[in-house]
């Protein structure tokens, strides 16, 4: 098969872990016999240090022509800490999603034997959690018209927008992947406040009849994060808007042990785009000890989702449970008295392991 790549490595520790990921990537495809093509576009702070615009449209070209796109972190202190700039790196994760219709984002949170001791919570609680979170990518606050300061600066709004097609189509993605998982489907609103909460209940309660054999539950959202604390082996798919998928998603993440574990997928109507969910991390730039785990993962999925490659995904996970078990970890997940190794070390012992299995 021939695969064809954008590769957007953005800000911070963004290009160590793209590279690292590229590398796997490159493994897999020699190993299986895949013809790999890639190509490498702008996004984010560097992008807007460039051009001046964060997603630039040569960007968005390169992606709209590729297979999928494996991407890695965006932000930069220079625009965090200023809430007057006009244009923010964020600005182009969000016209990313936009322009290329990325209305789901998948995000697998399962936890691994090795890193249990590192989880906030007790390891009876979290040993064999396996669920996944379906967040809604396109709608909500975050592009709901109008928004913006009142003249005087002293007044803000938001606007929360969905509409029925919107959420028809994630939530019967959702019921899609209970079926090859666990048949439970959690809905996730606020629908004893928000009216755009009551109908994502309504559409819901409508679409679950076409579903018999898949379990159905409605949960509100303060409930859900304290049930994912409390009990995340209760949960098998769990679908919700944008916001609060936002935020559980980030909370689920942690109960893991390391936010730089977890990949994700954000599919939809053009390109597919593969990613780490954690941040730029720009302290640790150039430093060569960010976890590459997450975005090697990451291009696991691109081969499974992109791609319907899954032993080479398979292969990819069976490669970074080894590693872990052997210890070869960067210092964020090391054991105290274990040695601490570079991200480009860990980059090279998955490679070998994939060459030799």
């Amino acid at each position: 098969m021939k695969l064809n790549i954008a590769v957007l490595p953005g800000d911070g520790i963004g290009p160590e872990i793209i590279g690292q990921a590229l590398r796997v990537t490159e493994a897999i495809c020699e190993k299986f016999g895949h013809e790999l093509s890639y190509e490498y576009g702008l996004v984010g702070a560097s992008a807007i240090d460039q051009v001046g615009n964060p997603y630039p449209d040569g960007t968005h070209e390169l992606c709209m022509a590729s297979d999928a796109v494996l991407f890695g972190a965006i932000g930069d202190p220079k625009y965090d800490n200023n809430p007057s700039a006009k244009v923010r790196p964020e600005q182009g994760l969000l016209a990313m999603r936009k322009k290329l219709g990325l209305y789901a984002n998948i995000r697998p949170v399962s936890t691994f034997p090795s890193l249990i001791h590192k989880s906030p919570l007790r390891a009876d609680l979290v040993d064999g959690a396996d669920f996944m979170c379906i967040r809604e990518l396109t709608g909500g606050l975050y592009f709901g018209r109008p928004q913006g300061r009142s003249e005087d600066g002293d007044t803000a709004y938001d606007t929360c927008v969905y509409t029925r097609e919107e959420v028809e189509r994630i939530l019967h993605l959702a019921y899609k992947y209970a079926k090859m998982r666990r048949n439970k489907v959690t809905v996730v609103d606020k629908a004893n406040v928000l009216c755009t909460s009551r109908l994502w209940r309504q559409v819901a309660q409508e679409i679950e009849k076409q579903y018999p054999e898949v379990e159905t539950e409605y949960m509100f959202v303060d409930n859900a994060a304290m049930q994912i604390i409390q009990w995340p082996k209760r949960f098998d798919v769990l679908v919700t808007e944008n916001l609060f998928g936002d935020i559980l998603t980030d909370e689920a993440s942690v109960i893991t042990g390391s936010l730089g574990m977890l990949p994700s997928a954000s599919i939809g109507i053009h390109t597919s785009v593969f990613e780490p969910i954690h941040g730029s991390y720009p302290q640790a730039t150039g430093k060569n000890i960010a976890n590459p785990l997450a975005t090697i993962l990451s291009a696991a999925l691109m081969f499974e989702y992109a791609f319907d490659l899954h032993q080479e995904g398979s292969l990819i996970r069976n490669a970074v449970a080894a590693s872990m078990d052997a210890g070869v970890v960067t210092e964020d997940i090391s054991l105290k008295d274990g040695k601490p190794y570079s991200t480009s070390e860990v980059g090279d012992w998955i490679v070998n392991y994939i060459k030799g299995n």
